[in-house]
């Protein structure tokens, strides 16, 4: 199965990252740490950029966070996004580490679609949590509820 018979583009799961999505269709989000100092890192990587150790372990998250930056893309670029049109893509910033930033979109539920919100309640700042979809080929992704 391709990204374009599920619609959706999917992500690329490598070694180092593979955790990361094992954790996400179980529902969490957990961010890698350094397993000698602690630092946490994203996106993962086999050694610490700031001892050199190569050593880590997966910390939960509280799964809450802010937009820290948004888009919509326009004109959308791949036919399944573009009938979603006009949709947002935003940088979040994790409330637990504000130095680590994900990637996603604003959803009014987990499974809703991607044009779901009003563009017009995303503001730099706005609270946001964690919601988990199955995208299709077997892929959990992290999608992003507004906080009231």
């Amino acid at each position: 199965m391709t990204d374009f018979d599920i619609g959706y583009l999917t992500p690329v799961i490598d070694d180092d990252g593979a955790p990361f999505w094992e954790y996400a269709a179980q529902g969490q989000l957990r961010v890698q740490a350094c397993g000698s100092c602690g630092e946490l890192r994203f996106p993962p990587r086999p050694c610490c950029p700031h001892c050199r150790s190569f050593d880590s372990e997966w910390r939960r998250m509280s799964g809450r966070g802010r937009i820290w930056s948004y888009v919509r893309p326009h004109p959308p670029l791949l036919p399944f996004y573009a009938e979603q049109a006009p949709y947002n893509a935003v940088v979040v910033e994790l409330a637990d580490a504000p130095h680590i930033r994900l990637v996603g979109n604003v959803v009014a539920a987990p499974d809703a679609p991607l044009n779901s919100v009003d563009p017009a309640r995303l503001r730099i700042g706005a609270a946001v949590r964690v919601a988990f979809t199955e995208q299709g080929g077997g892929v959990t992704v992290p999608r992003w509820l507004l906080e009231r």
